[in-house]
């Protein structure tokens, strides 16, 4: 008789516990056990709990190699899912292995674990394992299916709705109690005060504060504050919500015709714009992929959006300052280039425009695109070519952690009739062109940090804090990330020779970049060093960028003046003839500012179940040497914490949104 000692662990999360039955199968090298069901005196599987239990067999099953779990029903009572964490066993030989589950476990499921080591399709090398390995992509690739919505756009999830989703890679109850809590607060509060679907004008910018009782945050009070400033203007291009569009600029555009006389009132004494260019401190943001995607129809008024080009001056004293707005692309008398001499109201609805159209390339281009869609064409050809024993599974399944849930939402709730997004001044048809429009002229470069930041001549513009924090991350991942791959990777010929490895990055060339080849975008590997650099994008983009894209959302976008989504007026065609009540005429009606900014509080509301950039509760590295690289990691990332935390106590205007701490390991909002 031999003698399997089982540990096995529930999640300590909301009604992880089950009591249902549970039963599990050994599979050995020299046989499997009968089908036990464990069962101790008392409750079993109660949430945060580890039981041990016993399972004899009548001949040790040689070397371990699969555990089969089942869960059956209780008597009568309705499905009670399960989440299994993971069970240790110890065999007879004395040998400790682990099986990580990291999973709900629903009534009916196959379910089989795999321990030890990450494994290779070609180390396989027995057959149980082999014909395992092999049923379980078979079985991945038939559950989660590429589905084309728009032949311009990256493939999605074939799911339609939440509910259709796996448990395993659905929103904890927790979170999800969390958030409709949330949104009923939201909306108890505004239809309280009567805002919800009113169609009534703003009468004063003092009203628009009173929107939320309760929810204030520094930051937020502070923009309402200061919106109008030129320093704070410029300031939000590289501190706050997007940071993707400023550049250097060494030479005017030819449809841009500022002047040396135009701007020379706001350079130093004794400058010239030529000479500030020649120095590196003229900077330039080009809204031209928004030209000619027109507006939509809001109940029968038009809406209006512009595609203009605004340029910058990076003062002596440190400040970014915008000095020329132009509204539209091709100058003309009817598009004036504005000046910060000129009429308050006019200056200020010229930044009122520009920044309405950079609010909705931000939302549209930088956070879908760039973080949420690209995730999860990462995340589905994840589940689809690496089975659960594959290192880089183990590495970055965290990283997709609720990333298909959110999408799903995201594309009924902000995409969907009456959403947002929907809402803009584009609509659904326009914001689609202008995702179709960046994804055929996206690069591999510019979705690396490194490459990004040079390619736009922003090395040395001072106090650009999101550069700061975003290249020390970017190295510290791109570190952590090349000691777990040149562990399992020791030669560029292992890297060939993983035909999984290859599947997964032309799935990702296929169905995420359309096989743009001329973006540079591999679509197979052939050194450790190109495996090391897209993996590290991917951990970055899926953590890093997602949270400074989306942290500061309420802190900057929920004063509507700071930067609508939606604007009811058409831009100046001339100066001298605004007000600030033109201003307030241009702004959405109470109801659609009420959505947009309800909006806002959900997306960057915190939640009890975040997992930070660095923790990996889920231990799917069973390697003491892969243990010991996470710590370093952790290790890193604390430090640059402390230090993100020092440098922010002595900022009028903090930039906190990439601090270890407060950066979640994947889109999970």
């Amino acid at each position: 008789m031999a003698e399997y000692k089982l540990k096995v662990t529930t999640g300590d999360m909301k009604y992880a516990g089950t009591i249902d039955n549970v039963s599990v199968i050994l599979f050995g090298a020299e046989g499997q056990s009968e089908r036990v069901k464990l069962d101790n005196y008392g409750r079993d599987f109660t949430t945060g709990n580890t039981g041990t239990y016993t399972v004899k067999t009548t001949s040790t099953l040689g070397k371990l190699l699969l555990l089969k779990v089942e869960k059956d029903r209780f008597f009568i009572f309705p499905e009670d899912e399960w989440y299994c964490s993971k069970i240790e066993v110890t065999t007879p030989e004395r040998e400790d292995i682990v099986f990580p589950c990291y999973r709900w476990i629903s009534r009916g499921e196959n379910v089989e674990l795999r321990g030890g080591r990450g494994m290779k399709a070609f180390k396989e090398e027995h057959s149980l394992l082999i014909d395992h390995r092999n049923k379980e992509l078979e079985l991945r690739k038939n559950e989660y299916q590429w589905e084309v919505t728009d032949d311009r756009l990256p493939h999605s999830i074939n799911f339609k709705d939440v509910s259709e989703l796996p448990a395993e890679v659905r929103y904890s109850l927790s979170r999800s109690e969390e958030a409709q809590s949330t949104k009923r607060m939201i909306g108890l509060e505004l239809t309280f005060k009567g805002l919800v679907g009113s169609s009534q004008k703003w009468k004063s910018f003092d009203d628009m504060k009173r929107i939320f009782w309760f929810k204030k945050t520094n930051l937020s009070e502070y923009v309402s504050e200061h919106w109008k400033e030129d320093d704070f203007f410029g300031f939000q291009f590289l501190n706050a919500t997007n940071p993707n569009v400023i550049s250097r600029c060494t030479k005017l555009p030819p449809n841009f015709p500022v002047t040396d006389e135009m701007v020379r009132p706001f350079l130093a004494t004794g400058t010239t714009l030529k000479k500030e260019m020649e120095k590196g401190n003229i900077f330039i943001c080009d809204q031209k992929i928004m030209d000619g995607i027109p507006a939509r129809i809001n109940d029968g008024n038009p809406l209006y959006v512009t595609a203009g080009l605004c340029l910058f001056y990076a003062t002596p004293e440190g400040k970014l300052i915008p000095i020329a707005i132009q509204l539209h692309q091709q100058p003309s008398e009817q598009n004036p280039i504005f000046l910060p001499s000129d009429l308050e109201s006019d200056w200020l609805l010229a930044k009122l425009f520009f920044k309405c159209s950079d609010a909705i390339e931000y939302q549209t281009v930088h956070h879908l695109m760039n973080t949420h869609f690209l995730a999860e064409v990462f995340a589905v050809a994840t589940l689809r070519c690496f089975p659960t024993i594959h290192p880089l599974y183990k590495l970055l399944s965290p990283h997709f952690r609720y990333t298909l849930h959110i999408n799903i939402v995201g594309r009924k709730t902000l995409l969907g009739p009456g959403g947002p997004l929907s809402k803009t001044s584009l609509g659904v048809e326009g914001l689609n062109e202008l995702l179709g429009r960046f994804l055929s002229g996206m690069t591999y470069s510019s979705l690396c940090l490194p490459e990004n930041i040079a390619a736009r001549g922003l090395e040395s513009i001072p106090n650009f804090y999101y550069r700061d924090d975003a290249m020390k991350l970017w190295n510290h991942i791109n570190s952590f990330v090349r000691s777990v791959v040149e562990f399992y990777y020791t030669s560029d010929s292992i890297v060939c020779k993983d035909t999984e490895l290859q599947e997964w990055i032309n799935e990702i060339f296929t169905h995420g970049f359309l096989q743009n080849k001329q973006g540079g975008f591999p679509s197979r590997f052939n050194t450790v060093d190109e495996v090391v650099k897209f993996i590290t994008m991917v951990v970055f983009r899926v953590s890093v960028q997602h949270a400074a894209v989306n942290g500061g959302q309420y802190d900057y976008n929920s004063w509507m003046p700071n930067g609508s989504l939606m604007l009811c007026k058409p831009p100046p065609s001339t100066k001298g003839q605004s007000s600030m009540q033109t201003i307030l005429d241009a702004l959405p009606n109470i109801g659609d500012t009420v959505n947009i900014v309800s909006t806002t509080w959900i997306l960057s509301d915190n939640y009890t179940d975040v997992v930070p950039l660095g923790t990996y509760p889920e231990e799917h590295f069973q390697e003491p040497a892969l243990k010991e690289m996470i710590q370093d990691f952790q290790a890193e990332l604390s430090y640059l914490g402390e230090e993100i935390t020092a440098r922010n106590a002595q900022l009028e205007v903090p930039y906190p949104y990439l601090n270890p701490a407060v950066i979640e390991n994947s889109v999970t909002i």
